[in-house]
């Protein structure tokens, strides 16, 4: 399976990637890109079966991807990891088709738990 990791912050998108090698998801192809607009351009060339995406970046913030990607009629399985998630984010990111919203810090179990139906 191959996933895409959008996170405007390096250091973010490699511990991101440093986690889902540790939940056990180190098998699988992972790509990744630095805003929203990098990130749309790359799906439609290559769509990824799951998208892990930061919710503020500049240029093209998460949830203006996603509605992107709706508009597109391209359904990608899409989730939020994100350092806020008050509810009214999480009903936002539900709203427009999100499948989960991780909220940081994370471990490697809450990867496993809300990633494991997606990866498996």
């Amino acid at each position: 399976m191959n996933i895409m990791v959008v996170d405007d912050s390096l250091a973010m998108r490699l511990i991101v990637m440093k986690t889902l090698r540790e939940a056990g998801f180190d098998g699988h192809d992972i790509v990744q890109a630095e805003d929203g607009a990098k990130a749309l351009e790359a799906i439609k060339s290559d769509e990824p079966d799951l998208v892990l995406c930061d919710w503020n970046m500049p240029n093209m913030t998460g949830p203006e991807l996603l509605q992107a990607l709706n508009e597109e009629g391209i359904n990608v399985k899409f989730g939020f990891v994100t350092t806020e998630a008050s509810e009214e984010m999480r009903a936002k990111a539900s709203e427009l088709g999100a499948r989960f919203l991780i909220a940081k810090p994370f471990t490697p179990e809450t990867f496993q738990e809300k990633l494991g139906p997606y990866l498996n």
